[in-house]
């Protein structure tokens, strides 16, 4: 299986959500990053995440 940037996002998603499940008290902070590294992808900011 190839990892390619579509994948990126559905895998941050669920270790968000599970992450946040265990530990609801970091709800912002796991918010802040997911959208921070979400939007980054989505720009072509990290052209390292190209598999």
């Amino acid at each position: 299986m190839h990892i390619t940037v579509a994948h990126i996002s559905p895998i941050m998603s669920l270790i968000a959500g599970v992450l946040i499940l265990i530990m609801p008290r970091l709800l912002n902070l796991i918010v802040a990053i997911f959208l921070i590294l979400n939007g980054a992808i989505g720009l072509g900011l990290l052209k390292w995440l190209h598999l």
